[in-house]
């Protein structure tokens, strides 16, 4: 590059990373798996059901019956874009929530983790927590991704919590950048980038580790604090 010459970014492998598979992806407190409708749906539907809130800032939901579920359920199923859908099971097999990967786009090494749907039996527990780190190891050491995202509406006060608390970066606000259920939505970007990856990976296993785990059950120390994270 001579004096004059414009800067440009460094050099990076460009090989293409892998689409999502239908894995599974076992942890200490339940299992994180392809999404089967035939299978998932009947447990899914008694987690979900009734829990209104769950879909507030979903573009789908909340479903009044049963039918209208099993009907956006099998077509999840069904579909690989934009969502590549995956189960989340408690100890005991059963499904009690969603999340996919998504925005997938292997040519720039760039996937999103969204559609987080936790019924209320997944809500702040240890494998809501578990199932974030068993996509994201899936991501950066399996598939080979460079950049892992998050996005939600800017008014989602829980989920932007627990982006900053699984260590992701909050990147900037994105203005007017869609209309769900005929809503505006400001959208907050947050991402880890496979060169943060083995320090967050670090403070996950920390925080799951079985030392880690008090007389009560609960974590000894913080994932926030493991990640310095200020939430």
């Amino acid at each position: 590059m001579t004096a004059s010459s414009p800067p440009v970014g460094p050099p990076v492998d460009a090989t293409p990373a892998r689409e999502p598979e239908p894995v599974t992806l076992a942890g200490r407190f339940g299992t994180v798996t392809r999404l089967n409708a035939a299978r998932h749906g009947a447990d899914l539907w008694q987690a979900l059901r009734g829990h209104d809130d769950v879909w507030a800032y979903l573009p789908v939901g909340p479903f009044a019956e049963q039918g209208a579920f099993d009907t956006w359920l099998a077509a999840s199923d069904r579909n690989t874009r934009p969502y590549y859908f995956y189960s989340i099971l408690d100890t005991n097999g059963r499904a009690i929530g969603l999340a996919s990967l998504m925005e997938i786009r292997p040519a720039q090494r760039v996937i999103e983790v969204g559609h987080i749907t936790y019924s209320p039996a997944l809500q702040r527990t240890p494998l809501g927590s578990e199932a974030q780190y068993l996509l994201m190891r899936y991501a950066f050491e399996t598939l080979g991704y460079r950049r892992y995202e998050w996005k939600c509406n800017a008014l989602n006060e829980p989920s932007r919590r627990a982006a900053l608390r699984y260590g992701f970066k909050h990147e900037g606000e994105f203005r007017q950048h869609m209309i769900v259920k005929g809503r505006n939505r400001d959208t907050s970007w947050y991402s880890i980038l496979d060169s943060e990856w083995p320090a967050r990976k670090a403070a996950f296993e920390r925080w799951l580790a079985p030392e880690n785990i008090g007389p009560d059950g609960r974590q000894k120390s913080g994932l926030a604090a493991l990640n310095g994270a200020a939430v």
